[in-house]
């Protein structure tokens, strides 16, 4: 006798276990660059801070002023880093002004974007102060 029933496609179990390690391994990539900028010095002030014209893995500050960090986790360092996007980058720009002007800080603000990658081995490279250019 047949089953009268549907089971979950195997495709699409994979699919959501693929989906959720994706996501732990980001997890995993901001709290150990999150970790490195502590020991920077800095501190994390966000994780994940979300505004309107999107979301900021990170928001740190040091003496220097705040950071927004951006956290890209690939193979390696190169193919990380290939994953911003130039329309990435003006969201997290737009992001940066929208966290300043809610959190009652000056547009003026020292500010600076950094992108941190993290490759297959775990470790982390940061490219300070990137830019639209």
């Amino acid at each position: 006798m047949p089953f009268d029933f549907a089971l979950d496609h195997p495709a699409q179990d994979s699919r959501k276990l693929s989906g959720l390690s994706n996501y732990l391994d980001g997890l995993s990539a901001e709290n150990s660059v999150a970790n490195y900028y502590v020991q920077c010095g800095a501190i994390v002030l966000h994780r994940r801070w979300r505004g309107r014209a999107g979301e900021i893995d990170l928001v740190a500050r040091d003496e220097t002023g705040f950071i927004f960090v951006e956290v890209k986790k690939a193979r390696t360092h190169s193919d990380a880093a290939q994953h911003l996007s130039r329309a990435q980058l003006t969201r997290i720009c737009a992001s940066a002004d929208d966290y300043l002007g809610t959190h009652g800080h000056s547009l003026m603000s020292n500010v600076r974007i950094d992108l941190a990658t993290v490759d297959g081995t775990g470790q982390i490279e940061t490219v300070p102060n990137i830019s639209l250019f």
